[in-house]
């Protein structure tokens, strides 16, 4: 009695042998090859109207399974290591491989649809925590600027200011003002900076005083620099440094300084 299958539920002739398997309840490695090839022929004898390029797959395995069949007639032959050769070998692994990748397939198409179950939501910012900016990363900002190049900068302006003084001028006596804290220093870096925008370290030093009043100027500019006000580059070692503000023309903020230990 003939079987009847529906073509639609097989992908190939490999789906149909793994179908007519698994329905036999038989094992892969010991296939009744006969009675496979006969319920096999049986569904491909009702392909007649078929796409021919359909058919013409299963009609290749219904060759393989018959060159199968008459070879398990034979007296069984040896190979070169003596042991005998099983016709269904090369059928065996290309089922078990088939096998495999049909597993694999059918995990892929239930992560699919597992998938199609979870729900994204695009992500709605409060206008205020868009525009917010990380702290300024000192590292990244100081790149390149070690403390021997600092200290070089500083002997090179020092020098420079050394250099300016009148050795019999230097011997009157002066009038010497009140000392700047180093907290209203950077008050008028700001300052200078807000108008500048961007200037030399050099140009600023124009305005000041004695060797007292150009050290705290540079502990101004490192404590800018450190809570992210201004930024500070160097081309090249004993070069002089220029100075930009980072803040936004009309966005100033006030400043939150804590020179606890730098003055006294």
């Amino acid at each position: 009695m003939a079987i009847s299958f529906v073509l639609e539920k097989f992908e190939g002739p490999l789906d149909l042998l793994l179908h007519l398997i698994e329905k036999n309840k038989v094992d892969i490695y010991d296939i009744p090859i006969v009675e496979i090839t006969r319920q096999y022929l049986d569904y491909v004898n009702g392909m007649e109207k078929e796409d021919l390029n359909i058919v013409s797959d299963f009609l290749v395995m219904a060759a393989t399974l018959l060159d199968i069949k008459s070879r398990m007639l034979l007296p069984v032959e040896a190979d070169e290591g003596g042991e005998e050769e099983d016709p269904r070998a090369e059928l065996v692994a290309r089922l078990l491989e088939y096998k495999r990748y049909k597993a694999m397939a059918r995990e892929l198409m239930d992560m699919e649809l597992v998938a199609q179950g979870l729900l994204f939501k695009k992500p709605t910012i409060p206008r205020e925590v868009a525009k917010y900016e990380p702290p300024v990363d000192l590292d990244k900002l100081l790149d390149g600027l070690t403390l021997a190049n600092l200290q070089r900068i500083f002997e090179s302006v020092v020098k420079r200011q050394q250099d300016k003084v009148d050795p019999i001028r230097s011997n009157f006596g002066t009038i010497k003002k009140e000392p700047v804290s180093l907290e209203a220093r950077i008050l008028d870096v700001m300052d200078f900076a807000r108008r500048k925008r961007k200037f030399s370290f050099r140009q600023m030093l124009e305005r000041q005083g004695d060797k007292v009043e150009t050290v705290i100027t540079f502990l101004a500019v490192l404590e800018l620099m450190k809570i992210g006000k201004i930024t500070l580059t160097q081309e090249h070692t004993f070069d002089d440094m220029d100075i930009e503000i980072l803040e936004e023309e009309g966005q100033e903020t006030e400043l939150q300084l804590d020179l606890d230990g730098l003055e006294g």
